[in-house]
């Protein structure tokens, strides 16, 4: 199977996507809604979390791993890519949701000017200000953190009008920094299920990035070459979801993303 690992729910959009563009697979999708957000807590904590959920994965038989949480793939996925995978398995792969963005991110952007909104770990790590310096130097960064997106999102409050002050809140705080930005990455993908708010709240000729098509076409293209892990993969259309919380609140919230039921199981971590 495809792994596919979030800290709650943010990671069924990228899910999501990669159902609608290759149905053919199996995934199994595990969110560790008993411990997030993962935003707001320290390096080493969301690395063994992570580090934790990936070995879990691997156990239930995927042989590639997506990260769909930018805070994880920040603080955690260098270390497991360069010091547990050789020492696990060294023919399976763990990939993040960082680098896909920040690739893309020439193609939007006119003004070389972009702004990022993100958690607090996020922000912090600098990983968006590291890589895009690495792929695009001539573009200017502009972060804001936004410590209650998630929670909003969370705790299914995300489309109430109680959301809307901290919404603009950020958006306004972002845009302050510069007025020539002219792209805009949502670096969390819990972020889309308040982009109906974020698009009102954000000039119009403003481009607003999601990560969910643009994770699912660079795994698309990550499988075209690397055809010894793409011929590992299971392809019966099995769906497999997982969350370390009470499966009935996940069930239903994941029912948000999904035309059709959701059925999860329970994951105890120690």
């Amino acid at each position: 199977m495809i792994g596919v690992f979030d800290s709650g729910y943010g990671g069924l959009t990228v899910l999501k996507e990669m159902i609608h563009r290759l149905p053919e697979y199996d995934y199994c999708y595990l969110g560790d809604n008993a411990r997030t957000p993962y935003g707001s807590r320290s390096f080493d904590t969301v690395y063994r979390y992570t580090r934790q959920c990936v070995r879990y994965l691997f156990g239930q038989g995927c042989r590639l791993v997506v990260i769909a949480c930018n805070t994880a793939s920040a603080k955690a996925l260098r270390n497991i890519q360069q010091h547990d995978l050789p020492s696990i398995d060294p023919k399976r792969r763990v990939l993040g949701v960082i680098r896909p963005s920040v690739e893309a991110i020439g193609e939007h952007t006119r003004t070389g000017h972009v702004g990022i909104l993100g958690t607090i770990g996020t922000v912090q790590s600098e990983s968006y200000l590291m890589e895009i310096a690495k792929f695009h130097p001539h573009l200017r960064v502009f972060q804001e953190a936004c410590p209650m997106w998630v929670p909003l999102v969370e705790c299914g409050e995300h489309r109430q009008g109680g959301a809307d002050y901290f919404v603009r809140q950020h958006i306004d705080r972002l845009l302050r920094q510069s007025a020539e930005i002219d792209t805009i990455v949502l670096a969390c993908t819990h972020y889309p299920l308040l982009s109906e708010k974020i698009r009102r709240f954000t000039p119009a000729h403003i481009r607003i990035v999601e990560q969910g098509r643009i994770v699912t076409e660079s795994l698309y293209n990550y499988l075209q070459r690397h055809p010894e892990i793409e011929q590992t993969l299971g392809k019966s259309g099995k769906r497999i979801f997982q969350t370390s919380d009470a499966p009935e609140l996940f069930d239903r919230f994941a029912a948000i993303f999904f035309d059709w039921h959701v059925r999860s199981e329970k994951v105890v971590f120690q």
